[in-house]
């Protein structure tokens, strides 16, 4: 993420959807304000306004935090190895402005196999 980017942000997010964006933090499970949201409408990347996923995707997991089996349109996400924390993971992060988003994995019950586990303090909801 720029540097530039990284200062609007600091200037105009909270405090826990900055630490989660810029320094890839995490929200506490079960916290987050989009877990349990099955409104129709998209979801978009809330530092630079890409939208990411779509309500259609969304399904729950049970893990605590918004799940969707696949992006809204190809390139929308970039899938980065993560090795932080003792683990091996996939972080993903808008493709647009490089903020965090969360991590995806392949255990996902839909035909995509994949379960796009996403930080509610990094996305907006449009309902539509």
């Amino acid at each position: 993420m720029k540097e530039d980017l990284k200062k609007q942000l600091k200037e105009t997010l909270d405090p826990i959807s900055y630490e989660v964006i810029v320094n890839k933090a995490t929200e506490r499970p079960h916290t987050g304000k989009y877990n349990l949201n099955f409104k129709d409408g998209n979801y978009s990347c809330k530092a630079c306004g890409e939208v990411l996923f779509a309500s259609r995707s969304k399904f729950d997991a049970g893990c605590g935090w918004p799940s969707f089996s696949e992006e809204i349109e190809t390139g929308k996400i970039k899938e980065v190895f993560d090795d932080s924390h003792g683990m091996r993971r996939t972080e993903v992060v808008c493709a647009n402005c490089g903020g965090h988003l969360g991590h995806v994995f392949n255990d996902g019950p839909t035909e995509t196999g994949l379960r796009y586990c996403v930080n509610s303090v990094s996305v907006d909801f449009e309902e539509s």
